[in-house]
């Protein structure tokens, strides 16, 4: 993989498939399925198979798939290797997409550590906090800027998707200076709901609120 720091990832954004957010969501389900199977040496499955791995209803996986055309043969099920490379050209992940990350506290910190981003396409270029200098030694694997440089930066290496971990009453503003740089998608762990257009999407992690629906589940 290449890293994608030029515009030519998003030059053909318009012409993308248009899908519903929840397919996206599924199809990152169903692409984590298909490399285990990968890795395991199928070489096809059958919808009923992916949907049960995927654990979604059949009809729904062929439903989502079904948006790229005819992929699957009736009686032999789907090529694993052409629809993971599909799934992966609709994702965005025949090049290494990159991200910021922005707000260097202890969530932060931990989810540059995370190695799993480069693995499913993304990589975070650089982080950047109002005060650099004080978490320099704390053994971080990307370059770690000061807040003032982040608007250039994004600028310089087209950088469209950001993470925020920033304390709540810093969200709003600095997801302003994200849309404003050119940012179009934010992963926003910041614990606050953010207003952004139309054309910007943002997804909250909100992990408190993860927490307290789960416990709904939990016997008491």
């Amino acid at each position: 993989m290449t890293i994608l720091s030029n515009e030519a990832y998003f030059a053909n954004v318009d012409n993308k498939v248009d899908i519903p957010k929840k397919t996206i969501y599924r199809l990152s389900i169903y692409s984590r399925c298909l490399k285990r199977l990968q890795q395991n040496g199928m070489e096809t499955v059958s919808s009923h198979a992916l949907a049960q791995a995927a654990n979604v209803k059949p009809a729904q996986l062929r439903k989502d798939l079904g948006c790229f055309g005819q992929l699957g043969t009736r009686g032999l099920g789907y090529p694993v290797e052409l629809l993971l490379e599909t799934i992966g050209d609709v994702l965005g992940r025949s090049t290494l997409q990159p991200v910021i990350l922005v707000g260097v506290g202890n969530l932060g910190r931990a989810l540059l550590h995370y190695d799993g981003f480069k693995k499913e396409g993304f990589e975070v270029l650089a982080a950047f906090d109002t005060n650099p200098e004080a978490l320099k030694g704390n053994d971080l694997i990307v370059p770690l800027m000061h807040d003032d440089e982040m608007i250039p930066f994004i600028s310089k290496h087209s950088v469209r998707m950001a993470i925020l971990c920033v304390p709540a009453k810093y969200g709003q503003e600095v997801a302003n200076e994200l849309v404003a740089a050119g940012v179009q998608g934010i992963l926003n762990f910041s614990p606050t709901i953010i207003q952004v257009p139309e054309h910007v999407v943002v997804t909250r992690v909100d992990l408190a609120m993860e927490l307290e629906s789960l416990s709904y589940f939990i016997d008491q």
